[in-house]
């Protein structure tokens, strides 16, 4: 007889090790410190922009200790575009907006997977324009025309 799946299953939990893990392979980083200061800040500053219920959500699907530097954050009362979030990193690392892409990429598209696709979509819907390419997605929004 063979064992029939069962829905709504929590999936297995990602460790924090894990998730460093992922983002050094992504990031194609030197060391596990390198990783983990990317890791560190680029949820911080994702931190001061995602607010409500995604920020809860997507806390939920992080490790405990990633989910903590992104909730450490209190919001921007202004949301930054995704250039502006790559000029914020890079002002926080004191790396060039080069480095801080990398970084943003290569962290973002594991927290994308970790979100996964309904959350994504929602956070996304959420931020300004150009947020979608730093987690590995294609921009689908339309241009905004003035009436």
């Amino acid at each position: 007889m063979y064992e029939q799946p069962r829905a709504n299953l929590p999936a297995m939990a990602t460790t924090f090790d894990q998730m460093l893990e992922r983002v050094r392979y992504e990031g194609a980083y030197p060391t596990r410190e390198r990783t983990e200061g990317a890791v560190r800040t680029v949820l911080a500053a994702l931190g001061r922009q995602v607010t409500g219920e995604e920020r809860v959500d997507l806390a939920q699907c992080l490790p405990v200790e990633a989910a903590l530097t992104l909730t450490a954050q209190i919001p921007d009362t202004e949301q930054l575009t995704g250039w502006s979030f790559i000029k914020d990193v890079a002002t926080h690392t004191g790396t060039s907006p080069a480095i801080a892409r990398w970084d943003a990429g290569a962290v973002l598209a594991v927290v994308a997977r970790l979100a996964g696709p309904d959350l994504l979509a929602r956070i996304l819907r959420q931020l300004p324009g150009g947020y979608a390419l730093l987690f590995g997605q294609a921009e689908l929004r339309q241009p905004e025309h003035a009436a």
